[in-house]
């Protein structure tokens, strides 16, 4: 199945919001339903590709003449991401920077001879996996490109039970990954936000984290090897769990969003099936209180598998069980709503739950029982369908994140906050600003914002100078300019002043060496020359 063109996932999921939510928007912060009438994919014309005969006879040499679409449905469906811009764009009708074709390779030497093609004829390549990127990570700055989809690529090449460790291909989607483990009795325990769509090659390609990282980290942290296709040849890196054998390539490779190579496959760890999930909430009386007794937990331990906070306007609104928007006015409640999850045997889950629950009370923290956290569990996956539904009701919702150390985290957090209300409310859309800590450090943690306002005449616009006013906020008050959504072509100017002059100079050497011709999803992460 493909993802809804227009929106996030698949539309059968997707549902209006209720009645009580459009009347709270529409008194709050003045939402009215926009008059435009909705487009159908029909209705989107894509101009015609004008790359040559001879490129896309090239292409259809590497992979197969069934495996090069060029019709409208297809380049439509491969056009850009699925951030908020992204998806305004092109509910209007704007494809301008539609791909030329899409190509489907099988094989790690089926993309080399697709780059080797590109190379010959001047097309740039775009790498996509479940297309869920919302830094604009599949938006190039080069009119002719093909977008390189990597669905046929889903595969389990190996599993290693006593090493456990298995090599999966990129375009293996999370749910058919962890369905093929679970047959061997792993788990690879990576549930980001995006689960239900996104890959494996773009897990490790934007440095993903999952929702349940306090237990089994980041995803970068689970990778162990990497296979690389570039114009230039091939790259395997992690013959060994450990080494000393010089710079480490595979960091080379993770966070490079299609812009060094193409990921062919991944080595990563495994860990065994849990026997018990157990999710409990938590309440506290303020966001500042819940963080210290986060920082605790991911200090000192126990740490859980899953552990966030939300603060006072996140719970009281709801956002904090995403699926239960709406369901009772009172449901978010006052106060911080915390999630403490805890897998494994159930005798470790139950010593861990018992340990933290003492930390947690000590910290001011008071119990909700297990109904927040199986009601969030359940929900883990909704907030973007939420997304799409506001977005129907003529609100402008988006999303930001970043991390920072402890003691930098409450600075962050009002720099941020005051930078997005101050700049909408200038513009005539005073906006709500919510916040979670969704990944936590023994010396950090992240902040995960989400916005709502009116749209404003021209929504795209109204968000650009927000959006910019937050980035340059978190970078002043010591914030990464992103903890796991990437760089695209949104974050990469303040990527650029993060990483400093020589930094990136370096990286662009490495990119001159492997891709030469600047062809792999130009001018995302690096600014082209």
């Amino acid at each position: 199945m493909d993802m809804l063109w227009n929106g996030w996932g698949d539309p059968a999921k997707a549902a209006p919001l209720p009645e009580t939510v459009t009347g709270l928007l529409r008194d709050l912060l003045g939402v009215e339903p926009r008059s435009t009438p909705a487009l159908g994919l029909a209705d989107i014309r894509p101009p015609a590709p004008t790359a040559s005969r001879a490129a896309l006879r090239a292409l259809a040499a590497a992979v197969g003449d069934e495996h090069v679409r060029t019709d409208g449905e297809s380049r439509v469906r491969h056009t850009r991401g699925k951030s908020t811009p992204d998806l305004l764009r092109i509910r209007a009708g704007d494809v301008s920077d539609v791909p030329q074709a899409v190509v489907l390779p099988a094989t790690h030497d089926e993309v080399l001879a697709v780059l080797r093609a590109c190379a010959a004829h001047g097309l740039a390549v775009v790498p996509f996996g479940g297309g869920t990127s919302v830094v604009g990570g599949l938006a190039p700055q080069r009119s002719l490109f093909v977008a390189l989809d990597l669905r046929r690529m889903n595969g389990l090449l190996d599993l290693d039970p006593v090493s456990r460790t298995a090599v999966l291909q990129p375009g293996l989607r999370a749910p058919e990954a962890e369905a093929l483990l679970a047959g061997h009795g792993f788990t690879l325990g990576h549930f980001p936000q995006s689960f239900e769509w996104a890959t494996i090659g773009g897990f490790a390609a934007a440095r993903s984290s999952g929702q349940a990282s306090a237990g089994y980290g980041r995803f970068d942290e689970m990778v162990l090897g990497l296979t690389l296709a570039t114009p230039e040849g091939t790259i395997d890196t992690g013959r060994a769990p450990r080494s000393a054998a010089g710079p480490d390539l595979r960091q080379l490779i993770l966070g490079s969003e299609g812009a060094f190579g193409v990921i062919t496959s991944v080595t990563v760890r495994i860990r065994p099936l849990p026997e018990v999930r157990r999710y409990e909430g938590w309440r506290f009386g303020s966001f500042e209180e819940g963080a210290t007794a986060l920082r605790r937990l991911a200090q000192d331990g126990p740490r859980p598998t899953v552990l966030r906070l939300s603060d006072e306007t996140e719970t009281l609104v709801g956002l904090a069980q995403p699926d239960a928007i709406g369901a009772d006015p009172a449901q978010g409640g006052a106060g911080c709503l915390a999630i403490a999850g805890y897998e494994g045997t159930a005798e470790d889950t139950a010593y861990r739950s018992e340990r933290a629950a003492a930390v947690l009370r000590d910290c001011g923290g008071t119990p909700a029982g297990t109904e927040p956290g199986e009601r969030w569990a359940h929900g883990r996956y909704s907030a973007p369908y939420l997304r799409d539904a506001l977005l129907d009701a003529g609100a402008f919702a988006e999303t930001l994140e970043t991390a920072a150390f402890w003691s930098r985290v409450p600075e962050l957090y009002t720099a941020v906050r005051t930078a997005l209300t101050d700049t909408l409310t200038r513009a005539g859309t005073p906006p709500l600003v919510m916040c979670h800590i969704s990944h936590v450090y023994e010396n950090g943690a992240s902040l995960y914002f989400t916005v709502v306002s009116a749209q404003g005449a021209d929504p795209v616009a109204h968000w650009t100078p927000a959006k910019h006013a937050a980035n340059e906020a978190l970078l002043a008050a010591g914030g990464t300019i992103s903890h796991h959504h990437g760089v695209g072509t949104d974050h990469r100017d303040w990527y650029v002043r993060e990483a400093g002059p020589l930094g990136v100079s370096a990286l662009r050497a490495v990119k001159r060496r492997l891709d030469p011709e600047g062809l792999l999803n130009p001018g995302v992460l690096l600014p082209t020359d």
